[in-house]
């Protein structure tokens, strides 16, 4: 490079520039193009890291290394010793940001290779989902951390920024305090993630029963919880809502559920064609995990007997499939072979009333 630039010597000051900054974006594609081609090559039975570095690296490699490469070759051009300083601090700040970039960008990769191990479609998922969920939220604390220290870095690039660095170290007591009190709040919520992400009242996919919506949860952020509500809307929570009111969590030990169905019929059904229905029932079905199946009758009133159908499924969307799936065939079962166990009205008429009744 010291060798062009000398060739080049007596033509105008911007021609160096401009083929200073055209041949590093050349060689950042070539490099960016090399180190893809070197990493499917190396992945080339197992390319799932392949197409996660090069679905998150793609742009910022492309930014990192012709950065790079100005940086040094901006000491071998002729540059105004005023634009010189500008010029220097400018690269450093976008070096800075790239690098930053690339970093967090690693982050995502290392979560894309951490999720193909603890793998949450499995039926036993509950180590999977607890360690996803650590992983979520201590990705998003380092990311954070980092944007936080790059921020810091570029603002020390500038001189009057060190110069007065002993004046703001002398004031941070003071700022830190006030701070506090002004970001209270977001402070609480990332403390109380801290406590979810590690004590784990809840997970990424538990089912939730929450503010009497029933749902699962689908991420867990900084300061808020999404919980995906069965049909299809999202319900944002302060994630401080799990650490300091009670809700139902249907998969905290595991995602095994065990659905019911309640059935009022009349006196008149017999019980024993009943419970060899319902058997013949979750036989037929995938639904059922065959764990759990019971018949019994729970409740009786002066109208009708309540059998309650216990069963059980590999998680909660297969159980409330299971439930409704039972249901519709329990009463077609009843409806085909003994309508008359419905549940009926019974009225008792005197004499009198059965006159009247027969004479109208």
């Amino acid at each position: 490079m010291p060798l062009i630039f000398s060739e080049l010597s007596g033509a105008p000051s911007w021609v160096p520039a401009v083929l200073l900054v055209t041949l590093s974006l050349a060689v950042g594609f070539l490099a960016r193009f090399l180190l893809l081609r070197f990493i499917r090559y190396w992945q080339n039975r197992d390319r799932k890291l392949f197409k996660s570095l090069e679905k998150h690296l793609r742009g910022s490699l492309f930014l990192f290394f012709p950065l790079m490469l100005i940086n040094v070759g901006v000491n071998y051009i002729t540059v105004q010793p005023e634009s010189l300083s500008f010029i220097t601090t400018t690269l450093n700040i976008f070096i800075i940001l790239s690098i930053c970039s690339v970093l967090v960008r690693m982050t995502n990769v290392a979560q894309d290779m951490l999720f193909i191990r603890y793998d949450i479609n499995l039926s036993n998922n509950l180590r999977a989902r607890k360690i996803r969920t650590q992983i979520i939220y201590v990705k998003k604390v380092a990311i954070v951390i980092l944007v936080s220290f790059c921020l810091s870095l570029i603002l020390l690039s500038f001189p009057s920024v060190r110069k007065f660095g002993t004046t703001i170290l002398a004031g941070a007591g003071v700022a830190g305090i006030i701070i506090g009190f002004a970001l209270q709040k977001s402070l609480v919520n990332l403390f109380a993630g801290i406590q979810i992400a590690f004590t784990q009242p809840i997970k990424i996919d538990d089912a939730v029963v929450v503010e009497n919506e029933w749902g699962w949860i689908e991420e867990i952020n900084l300061t808020y919880v999404v919980v995906r509500i069965w049909d299809l809307r999202r319900l944002v929570l302060p994630i401080t809502y799990f650490t300091e009111n009670a809700f139902q969590n249907w998969t905290r030990n595991n995602a095994q559920i065990l659905g019911s169905v309640f059935l009022y019929l009349d006196y008149s059904m017999p019980l024993e064609p009943l419970r060899q229905h319902f058997e013949k029932i979750l036989s037929e079905t995938k639904l059922w995990d065959q764990q759990t199946q019971v018949l019994q009758v729970t409740d009786t009133s002066d109208k009708t007997m309540t059998i309650r159908l216990l069963m059980t499924a590999q998680n909660s969307p297969t159980a409330w499939d299971l439930r409704c799936y039972v249901r519709e065939k329990m009463i077609e079962f009843v409806q085909q072979n003994y309508p008359e166990s419905l549940p009926h009205v019974r009225a008792t008429l005197t004499d009198s009333e059965l006159k009247t009744a027969v004479r109208q």
